[in-house]
């Protein structure tokens, strides 16, 4: 039986995993700067000062490194304000829950001021009892801190918990803890699937299929 579900934001509830690639094509873009081909894959490796540095040094910034880590800050939440998109069934899936009276809370790593705007122009932020985010609570996904913190809310043990991720790390960190992963797919996690498909209880490929969820629950749980 479900007594409580924590959905993760970026590849699971939202389609969002495209702007970290583009941010920095996007600030370059937004300063009259056309990026070369290749630019994601250079700054995925990179921390933000690092990714600063090398648009200074390879772009000709005109800007102190705290600028443009700003200004990159600035383009990630307007993607998140006024772009993000639900990713498909998301809406009904969400309804769902609701109806069977499943309490739901949120665990990201993004932030705050971005998720919460995006979520009440999307019209799901009141389904979500609470978002809890890493920066806040001092952690990241490698730990299981913000699932335990994000299942206060509901009186039932871990493995009456689903866990939503798209990420393989997160999925086995939740997995370890003892919740009920349910493994999403997003186009960012390709390599992984596999991988996902064995640390995952349940597996969805989207949200559409609301009764192969139920189902599933049913003979897992």
């Amino acid at each position: 039986m479900i007594r409580g579900a924590i959905f993760d934001v970026d590849g699971t509830l939202l389609d969002s995993m495209g702007i970290w690639d583009d941010a920095g094509e996007r600030f370059l873009n937004k300063n009259g700067i056309q990026a070369k081909p290749g630019l994601r894959d250079v700054l995925f490796t990179m921390s933000l000062p690092e990714g600063a540095e090398y648009l200074i040094r390879e772009y000709h910034v005109d800007m102190p490194p705290e600028e443009i880590i700003r200004g990159v800050a600035t383009v990630v939440s307007d993607f998140y304000i006024y772009e993000a998109k639900l990713k498909p069934g998301v809406l009904e899936f969400l309804r769902s829950m609701q109806e069977h009276g499943i309490p739901m809370t949120i665990a990201t790593s993004s932030e705050r001021s971005c998720i919460s705007p995006a979520f009440e122009r999307l019209g799901i932020l009141d389904y979500f009892q609470e978002i809890y985010t890493c920066s806040e609570l001092y952690t990241s996904k490698k730990k299981p801190d913000i699932y335990y913190r994000a299942s206060e809310l509901f009186s039932a043990s871990e493995k009456e918990i689903c866990v939503f991720e798209d990420a393989l790390h997160a999925i086995q960190t939740a997995e370890a803890a003892g919740f009920c992963t349910v493994g999403m797919y997003d186009a960012s996690s390709e390599a992984d699937q596999d991988k996902i498909r064995e640390h995952s209880r349940i597996y969805l490929k989207d949200f559409r299929n609301i009764d192969e969820f139920w189902r599933q629950t049913e003979g897992t749980l």
